[in-house]
């Protein structure tokens, strides 16, 4: 794969196809518009705010380490602790939960395939994130076998 300075183009790829789905997911569409009960609508409202909570926590937790691109940073170890205990990708899986219950909230089934296609991105760049995790750091296949990828 051609690099471009540290990141492979791969990287750039990943990260704008991102992007595109974020700003899908945030465009107001109301053509697949569901009722739900209200009950349903405020628990995943705490879902979002505890999806966000999460993010926010694991961002704090990488602090200098955080990069856009999958590819790890230079000066960046292996975290194992807090939010990445209990998932491989807690960024990823806040993301998803987040996008998820607010999908419910908004009562968007417009916003719940955006959801859907998120996750299946997360899946596959996870998975190339993972094969880069492993070359830099051996002890993530341990960490890999022990920790789920997602919650």
């Amino acid at each position: 794969m051609k690099r471009l300075g540290n990141f492979q183009v791969k990287d750039y790829f990943f990260v704008s196809l991102q992007f595109l789905l974020f700003i899908a997911y945030f465009i107001p569409v109301d053509l697949f518009r569901i009722e739900l009960p209200g009950w349903l609508r405020m628990i995943a409202l705490v879902l979002v705010i505890f999806g966000i909570g999460l993010a926010l926590f694991t961002l704090f937790q990488l602090r200098n380490m955080l990069s856009v691109f999958p590819t790890p940073v230079n000066s960046g170890k292996l975290i194992t602790s807090g939010a990445f205990s209990i998932s491989r990708h807690p960024i990823y899986t806040a993301i998803i939960l987040s996008a998820f219950s607010f999908g419910i909230f908004s009562e968007s089934a417009f916003r719940l395939i955006i959801t859907i296609l998120l996750f299946i991105f997360f899946y596959f760049i996870s998975n190339y994130e993972e094969q880069l995790l492993l070359l830099k750091y051996p002890e993530y296949s341990n960490y890999k076998k022990s920790t789920r990828k997602f919650l």
